[in-house]
């Protein structure tokens, strides 16, 4: 996998991943078998994905390569332990407290199996909490905001390559929304998500 790293800037978690932190609440029991954006994942199959995905980033920002680093997400369908409502609000804290440290976007790391540069890995992890948010947000009807640096960093890494891939196969196929859309819009459907969704 080959991502483009537009910026060498650090970015703040923070705001992303406490808005996503702020769905957990409206998560009820009853919407964890219903239907998210991801065409193969139920609501409890998205959550489970962010369990490991805040694991894996967050020992990634660390260095701390193993299991959580080295396993491929799309082997296997995850699946959702029981104490996931303390365990992944407690997870996002740690994914932001782990990438404002600077030493976290230097050098390589892995995620997902695949070594990065701690700088592109950094963005990719910013953006799976940013678009899978989005995918939380519709699956439980909510509403989702996402501060304007997480959504520029995103929308750049995703900007699709010459096989029409979008952040050369990161997601889905784009989906094509009007250049005037809002950012939040353009950035997931580049994602392969039709902004249209609802899960009603």
């Amino acid at each position: 996998m080959t991502v483009k790293d537009p910026t060498s800037r650090m970015l703040d978690f923070e705001p992303a991943t406490r808005q996503v932190a702020q769905l957990l609440d409206g998560v009820t029991d009853d919407r964890l078998s219903g239907p998210t954006p991801c065409e193969k994942y139920a609501v409890h199959h998205l959550l489970a994905h962010l369990v490991g995905l805040t694991a894996a980033f967050r020992d990634a920002a660390k260095k701390e390569l193993g299991p959580t680093t080295g396993t491929d997400p799309g082997a296997a369908l995850p699946v959702l332990d029981d104490d996931w409502r303390t365990r992944l609000p407690q997870q996002l804290d740690e994914l932001a407290a782990a990438w404002s440290d600077p030493d976290a976007w230097q050098g390589t790391t892995q995620a997902g199996g695949v070594t990065l540069t701690g700088s592109v890995a950094g963005r990719v992890a910013l953006n799976e909490i940013v678009v899978h948010g989005w995918d939380l947000a519709r699956s439980t009807g909510q509403a989702y905001t996402v501060d304007a640096a997480s959504l520029q960093s995103s929308y750049e890494l995703l900007e699709p390559t010459d096989d029409g891939a979008g952040g050369d196969g990161i997601f889905a196929t784009p989906v094509e929304v009007p250049e005037d859309a809002p950012l939040l819009d353009r950035v997931v459907g580049r994602a392969g998500r039709d902004p249209a969704w609802s899960a009603e």
